[in-house]
């Protein structure tokens, strides 16, 4: 099982890799999967800036295509901000995979972990359709 800290250190790798000429604000993500695997990802902007993706739907999106379902915890590094945590948007598709923690830097660069139903209380899933 990947650290905190290191799972911090995988989302700030990512967070390198960003594509992000037009707000400058470089984010990282790094997916644990219920299996024990990462993986990561990175914001990728666009002119037209609808079309952009955030780092944790980039991972997530990554996940999916290689075959996992569940995640057992994400990290988020903003390379401009502390702590960097999900968008609305993010958290909505983070739910759907079942989420379990979610991991920040805090303003002292140390990892913040927080359960995900604290993150995104009373959240609508995939068990709401009654299917």
């Amino acid at each position: 099982m990947r650290t905190p800290a290191a799972l911090l250190a995988d989302a700030g790798t990512a967070a390198a890799n960003s594509y992000s000429p037009y707000s400058g604000f470089a984010v990282g993500a790094a997916v644990l999967t219920a299996a024990g695997e990462v993986v990561t990802g990175c914001n990728v902007e666009n002119a037209a800036y609808g079309e952009s993706i955030c780092a944790e739907r980039n991972a997530v999106t990554t996940m999916v295509a290689r075959g996992w379902r569940e995640i057992e915890a994400v990290a988020i590094v903003g390379l401009r901000a502390a702590p960097c945590w999900p968008c609305g948007a993010c958290r909505q598709v983070l739910r759907e995979f079942g989420c379990r923690r979610v991991i920040v830097e805090s303003a002292d660069g140390q990892p913040l972990s927080l359960d995900f139903e604290a993150l995104l209380p009373h959240s609508f899933g995939p068990d709401a359709l009654g299917n």
